[in-house]
């Protein structure tokens, strides 16, 4: 039975990965292609796999209905977000990762499993959190790409577990019952964002 758990805030976790930010993504433990590479739930991913011990294997949405997206930026580069999911001591991941110059997505968790990303287990059982490259005081990391990416990424997940395609739905991590956190923050576009969403 999956239990609820309390973990250090996301926000910590993810600063302790600034020192692996100069190496090449390539050279990041697990960025290799693998034999799942091919079964990620969204086409378009490249399987960049977090650490076992940073999720819950579950079997959603028959363990756990699926209500949510859950919106996310990162406060640090694309590979050193990578590496830390793939770190076993930082109990932090997320199901999917955006990178800003080009909306390259990462796969790092199963849509089945339940990633460690809202820091509320009810919310991190019923949602798949999607991390976006960036800074949240930093307007320049939202690119066309990384909105328009994000937006097919998020209506594609909507589409596929029933989930309505609006900001009751679609909502920030500073939305999440509890949390401390302010992202995406208040440079991110939400009127543009959904409205990509419900065109894509």
């Amino acid at each position: 039975m999956e239990r609820a758990r309390s973990f250090p805030s996301r926000r910590r976790l993810l600063k302790g990965g600034a020192a692996l930010a100069a190496l090449p993504y390539a050279l990041l433990p697990g960025a290799q292609a693998t034999a799942e590479t091919a079964a990620v739930d969204y086409p378009l991913a490249e399987w960049a796999p977090a650490s076992t011990s940073n999720y819950t294997a579950s079997t959603r949405p028959t363990a756990y209905p699926l209500d949510y997206v859950v919106i996310h930026v990162t406060q640090e580069t694309f590979p050193t977000t990578v590496a830390i999911f793939q770190n076993p001591q930082k109990k932090v991941s997320a199901h999917y990762l955006v990178r800003s110059a080009d909306g390259h997505v990462a796969q790092c968790v199963r849509e089945r499993d339940i990633a460690w990303h809202a820091g509320n287990w009810d919310y991190n059982t019923r949602s798949i959190g999607i991390e976006h490259e960036g800074w949240v005081d930093r307007p320049a990391y939202f690119t066309n790409a990384l909105y328009e990416e994000s937006a097919k990424l998020t209506a594609a997940i909507c589409a596929k577990h029933g989930i309505p395609k609006d900001r009751a739905h679609i909502i920030g991590h500073y939305e999440v019952p509890g949390t401390d956190h302010t992202d995406p923050g208040p440079n991110w576009d939400w009127t543009r964002y959904i409205k990509l969403v419900n065109f894509a």
